[in-house]
């Protein structure tokens, strides 16, 4: 066993020399005061001869002699370990006696020897006391093998054959406390699906104050953070500045392990064991389903730092915690950590037309899901030939979107521009300016500072108003698409629930799933439950109240984009509107209007014939653009029965099949010349 470049296993192996003269002697002592050394069973095949050969093997010696003067190095790991478990002399010379048959199996026969029994190949707690100097009787030295011991409590040391007499109980090293004092600096498998790349960021956020606080012993903080926030690169930055290595914790995978508790013993031995503190996140994944796996975690010998959205619960640790805002990735920094990511992995230089700044503003990502965006942006790019293009950024941008409000929502994946949307001139200005508030939100409202107080968030909310089919939701597609998110769209009608407080808790699940979410939130008949509040008359006027009371909070502190749509504007409340940046009506499109929509809808693609009178049907029905599109589709259908291009038969033939649907007369005035073409 070679040492020489390796001053901290040097002296560990030197502090085992003494452990192994210890053995050594009472093995030799044992041969000499056996009282039966005749025995024919005694230590079955463990003979005196073959101790013998064992003890007197210089070639097979354990440990090599330090050189005369080798002093212990301060900083070597196993000074580290007795100062951080604040252990004793016998606390370390226990822990040798227990380790050096992880070191050398020979010792493995030594101890099956001194316990006269070879399938006990660990050393027993009376033996180690013994081979100590101490007498197992001396409730003192009993006491460093207490279940509350430093040795025990600290897992450095695990007391095995729990059913025997204490002083019959084996002890063991862990494997990686032995690894870890030999210097192996992996971490413990048991941990390796709970472990997450937690990292300092720089240019987020200040962590000076944290690390001070943290220097000065705080053991226990709080970073709540908004949707994009950075309080796991805050954490890390801290504990970094402060001196110590970072070690992240998944709670959402720590929710899921069978053994939890134990899963966080052996992560706070392996935050001991290198120095390092905690950074778990997200808390809300343990903070109301697990509030005992939560108390556990604050109360860790090591500085904790937890990260989430949740409020802080005061029973959640007995140690009140540091309690902090943790700052959002800015359009700025967003843009730098981008780039820099994406220059790690791709080898392609990023085009000069992509613009990382603006194609990531509508977007609240955290340090971690910006580096995976440009992950994802980079492969995608690859698979397309290995030209980067601002469609690969956005794509990589919404792959890490939560998927929970998938399940409660329908989501639009946009495939409609601004060149398809058909609207009053005003009307496509005001989409615009919403657009633009979604852009720059961060800018106005977090860097000026234009929304102050009332603890609302960063979100733009809208209301489009108009008759079903004049383009709402394309609408709410048209901008998605420009800031490239996913629509998500919810039913209102589907969320109102008959018992009393079921509406509130679908619209926070709805709103909870959508905080992992960038994406434009559309609420589908809103006056379903934003209607006008009146005056209470029974129970039920009381929690229908309630209800939209709620959703007003709620919608305040929303920190996305949401859109919530309606065919009857005026039965909202205006309490409601007032709270809304925009209110955008979709009125039915004048002759003019229609007859852009009729072009479009019918397609170029269609057959049509030479007879298509498509001004007068712009002039003559008032239809809105969802019942051309409808009047459009069974027209095709009709063409395609029949084997020939559309006609203006065809044409009035569909017109007819949609005002049945609408229940609306078809009037002379209305279908003029074409009246006789009726069924």
């Amino acid at each position: 066993m070679t040492t020489a470049g390796d001053p901290n296993l040097r002296h560990l192996l030197a502090r085992a020399v003494a452990v192994e003269q210890r053995i050594r002697a009472a093995v030799e002592a044992r041969q000499l005061t056996d009282p039966n050394p005749d025995d024919a069973f005694r230590g079955l095949y463990l003979t005196d001869e073959n101790i013998a050969r064992l003890l007197n093997d210089e070639t097979a010696r354990a440990f090599p002699i330090p050189p005369p003067g080798d002093a212990a190095p301060a900083d070597s790991r196993l000074a580290s370990l007795t100062r951080e478990f604040q252990l004793t002399a016998l606390d370390i010379e226990i822990l040798l006696t227990a380790l050096v048959p992880d070191l050398d199996d020979r010792f493995e026969a030594f101890y099956g020897y001194l316990n006269d029994d070879v399938t006990r190949r660990r050393p027993s707690i009376g033996l180690a006391l013994g081979l100590c100097g101490l007498t197992p009787a001396d409730p003192a030295a009993r006491s460093r093998l207490s279940a509350r011991s430093p040795l025990r409590a600290g897992r450095l040391l695990l007391v095995e054959d729990l059913d025997r007499p204490f002083l019959s109980r084996a002890l063991r090293v862990p494997d990686r406390v032995t690894a870890h004092l030999l210097g192996d600096n992996t971490p413990d498998p048991r941990l390796a699906d709970l472990l997450a790349p937690w990292r300092a960021v720089p240019g987020v956020g200040d962590p000076s104050p944290l690390a001070s606080v943290l220097s000065d012993g705080v053991p226990l903080a709080y970073l709540r953070e908004d949707q994009g926030g950075a309080g796991t690169a805050l954490a890390a930055s801290a504990l970094t500045l402060a001196g110590r290595q970072v070690l992240g914790l998944d709670l959402a995978r720590l929710a899921e392990d069978p053994a939890p508790a134990e899963a966080v013993r052996s992560l706070v031995r392996e935050a001991r064991l290198t120095n390092a503190g905690l950074v778990g996140a997200p808390l809300d994944a343990v903070s109301r389903e697990h509030p005992a796996l939560l108390r556990l975690l604050t109360a860790t010998p090591v500085p904790t730092i937890l990260v989430g959205r949740a409020p802080w619960d005061a029973s959640w640790s007995t140690v009140p915690p540091l309690l902090l805002h943790a700052p959002r990735v800015e359009p700025e920094a967003r843009a730098a950590l981008w780039t820099d990511a994406y220059r790690q992995l791709a080898a392609a230089a990023i085009p000069p037309s992509i613009d990382a700044d603006r194609l990531l503003s509508p977007f609240l990502l955290t340090p971690e899901q910006i580096t995976g965006a440009a992950h994802s942006a980079a492969q995608t790019a690859r698979l397309h030939g290995g030209t980067l293009t601002p469609d690969h950024v956005r794509q990589g941008a919404r792959a890490q979107n939560a998927a929970g409000l998938d399940r409660l929502a329908r989501r639009i994946e946009p495939t409609v521009t601004w060149n398809d949307l058909v609207l009053p001139p005003d009307a496509h200005a005001q989409l615009r300016e919403l657009t633009a508030r979604a852009r720059h939100r961060d800018r106005v409202l977090g860097e000026w500072g234009m929304r102050p107080g009332g603890g609302r968030g960063r979100g733009v909310s809208a209301l489009f108003a108009g008759d079903s089919g004049t383009g709402k939701t394309m609408s709410a597609e048209v901008i998605a698409a420009d800031l490239g998110l996913d629509l998500y769209t919810v039913d209102l009608a589907t969320v109102i629930d008959k018992y009393v407080g079921e509406t509130e808790k679908n619209l926070e699940r709805i709103f909870s799933e959508a905080a992992g979410v960038n994406g434009v939130l559309l609420f589908d008949e809103a006056d379903a439950i934003f209607g006008k509040r009146s005056d209470v008359k029974d129970a039920h006027d009381r929690y229908a109240n309630v209800e939209s009371a709620y959703l007003l909070q709620r919608m305040e502190s929303f920190d996305g984009l949401a859109i919530l749509a309606t065919n009857l504007r005026a039965n909202l409340d205006d309490a409601f509107t007032r709270r809304l940046d925009l209110v955008i009506d979709f009125p039915v499109p004048d002759p003019d209007q229609r007859l852009v929509l009729w072009e479009r809808c019918l397609g170029p693609q269609l057959p049509r014939s030479a007879d298509l009178d498509l001004a007068f049907c712009a002039e003559s029905f008032e239809l809105a653009g969802g019942n051309i599109r409808s009047i459009a589709v069974t027209a095709a259908y009709l063409a395609a029965d029949a084997g020939e291009p559309v006609t203006m038969p065809t044409l009035i033939h569909a017109i007819q099949r949609e005002y049945q649907k609408l229940g609306r007369l078809t009037l002379a005035s209305e279908f003029g010349p074409y009246l006789g073409l009726l069924a």
